[in-house]
């Protein structure tokens, strides 16, 4: 099992200054400390992820602080860009690493953030299919037709040209299984998360993901699991420190994931939910996460779950840290989620 770190910031407005130090620090220790990557996501117009808007700028920034973890997007959402301008700045970031750079591609889940493109909507998932194929094609080189400013037909590639001469790409899905199948079929790897399944049922998609894969490319792919993860000494003092900010994490993310549901038949408008509905939803939800949907608590309640989550086929848990505690209380768990991954790399070897 491969271990990274993966960044969504809970509240964009929480820190007067210095906002990225987590994520520079923590890129450093996991670049020390043998972990896989570094994720960062795409987000607009909501604190809830508000730091991020650009994954190519924040990983640009990692590049800088950091020589041998891979530098990832989690994810791009490929419907709202040019695939143009993905491929040219992600190749710049290509070179600023030596190559070490990796997207997961979104079709996008809220309709806000079409306020850049709202012509891509109606049409996104069919879109993410078609860009990230010419963002792929562009960055082996390839041209692709497009028309100028006088209305002529030309072909145009990108330059600087990248390090890497394949994109390593995945297909992020917030839990459609024709979307894990799809993923399969584009030789892509997948980057998926709990909220909203379970491991019994995820087992199931990847499985669909599995066998799309290998009937189209031969190969198995790659799961990448993202989970909320702090890790301590003691069970009781995890759960209790991590409660209030997680609670408040599922809290400000509830109304975009009931808006992800728009058309379908269980769309739910956040708004007309009681105060106390609310309360009761995101303490069920703190207490299945805590459970068995996240990396909460101690190295040996955690195994557990990293276990399970290698038995139903992921080969990548990327740890979402970012949801909430304190810089300096998240920077010192790091040492505590190290002891598991290197648990379980000596556990592998053994």
């Amino acid at each position: 099992m491969d271990f990274s770190l993966f960044y969504f910031a809970n509240n964009s407005r929480e820190l007067e200054s210095d906002r990225y130090r987590l994520l520079l620090d923590g890129a450093k220790f996991a670049d020390r400390n043998g972990f896989s990557a570094v994720w960062t996501p795409e987000r607009h117009f909501h604190e809830f992820g508000g730091l991020y808007p650009n994954p190519s700028v924040t990983g640009a920034a990692v590049a800088a602080v950091t020589e041998r973890i891979q530098i990832r997007a989690g994810s791009v959402v490929a419907p709202l860009h040019n695939p143009l301008r993905i491929a040219e700045e992600w190749s710049v970031v290509d070179n600023i690493s030596g190559g070490r750079v990796g997207l997961s591609f979104a079709s996008g889940w809220h309709a806000v953030d079409f306020a850049l493109k709202p012509e891509n909507y109606e049409n996104r998932r069919e879109i993410l299919i078609s860009y990230t194929d010419q963002v792929r094609r562009l960055w082996r080189g390839e041209k692709i037709d497009v028309v100028d400013g006088t209305g002529k037909p030309q072909q145009v590639g990108i330059f600087p040209p990248p390090v890497q001469a394949e994109l390593p790409v995945w297909i992020t899905s917030a839990g459609g299984v024709e979307t894990f199948r799809n993923a399969g079929r584009a030789g892509a790897g997948l980057l998926t998360h709990l909220l909203g399944q379970d491991l019994g049922e995820l087992e199931a998609k990847i499985a669909e993901y599995r066998a799309a894969s290998v009937e189209h490319h031969g190969k198995d792919g790659h799961v990448v699991l993202m989970v909320h993860t702090f890790l301590g000494e003691d069970e009781d003092e995890v759960r209790e420190l991590v409660r209030g900010p997680m609670s408040d994490y599922l809290r400000s993310s509830l109304g975009l994931l009931l808006g992800s549901q728009q058309g379908s038949a269980r769309k739910i408008d956040p708004s007309t939910l009681r105060e106390k509905d609310v309360d009761f939803l995101v303490e069920r939800a703190f207490e299945r996460y805590y459970e068995d949907g996240a990396l909460l608590g101690t190295v040996d309640k955690t195994r557990k779950i990293v276990d399970r989550a290698a038995g139903i086929g992921v080969d990548e848990i990327a740890c979402l840290i970012d949801f909430g505690l304190p810089q300096d209380t998240v920077l010192s768990g790091l040492n505590h989620l190290n002891a598991l991954r290197q648990s379980v790399s000596v556990s592998g070897k053994s």
